[in-house]
């Protein structure tokens, strides 16, 4: 979700409901799929950055003990606190958004960002935060769409997000490198997966990266 480091929230309505009817119901196969993967193995204490409404949820396995999931558009928010209570573990919903995360240093073992580092204002102080609470040897987590390795369509992308893209899709960039910033953030990433998916039939499919860092 798009977020605004002058305060806890942002509001972006009519975008959200919009995400929600999109998403409702039972989501695709694949994207289930590349939710679970992201999350698995995950143990201890999680924070959940840009939320949502909770479709990660019921992805995150026994051995997480309790998650922390942040999320600053209230329509959102309030959907995630519902998804919340049929999770499988404890999630605690919160606003708040990435650059000023409401977390101290070094309390988390793991954080998850799902598509959402696409749409923060600033995702190196986004990047940064993260790394600040999670602790020494932990992991950041990733599931992000990205700039394209290929010219024709990185011009487009880069095109869209000076113009049109981030104003309909609540704050969304098509052409950030992701990947790039996460390494530049101070983390190692261990594992990555790229490849092609659209969440929509509506939309092109656009490469996007799936994968685990750790926090020296």
């Amino acid at each position: 979700m798009a977020q605004d480091g002058s305060s806890s929230e942002v509001h972006h309505p009519l975008f959200a409901r919009m995400y929600m009817r999109m998403t409702a119901g039972k989501q695709a196969k694949e994207e289930e799929e590349h939710r679970a993967r992201t999350l698995a193995g995950l143990a201890g204490q999680v924070i959940e950055v840009g939320a949502g409404h909770g479709l990660n949820f019921p992805h995150y396995p026994a051995t997480v003990e309790r998650v922390l999931a942040v999320e600053p558009e209230p329509v959102l928010r309030e959907a995630a606190e519902k998804a919340a209570a049929d999770a499988p573990v404890a999630v605690e919903v919160a606003p708040g958004v990435a650059d000023t995360l409401p977390a101290n240093d070094e309390s988390f073992d793991a954080a998850v960002a799902s598509l959402v580092l696409c749409t923060v204002p600033d995702q190196a102080r986004a990047l940064a935060e993260l790394h600040r609470v999670i602790k020494p040897g932990g992991e950041l987590r990733f599931y992000e769409h990205v700039v394209s390795h290929k010219p024709f369509m990185a011009r487009v992308q880069r095109f869209g997000d000076r113009t049109f893209w981030p104003r309909i899709a609540g704050g969304c960039h098509a052409a950030r490198d992701t990947a790039a910033g996460i390494t530049a953030a101070g983390f190692e990433v261990t594992e990555q997966e790229r490849f092609a998916y659209s969440p929509s039939p509506f939309l092109p499919a656009m490469p996007h990266i799936l994968g685990r860092a750790r926090r020296a």
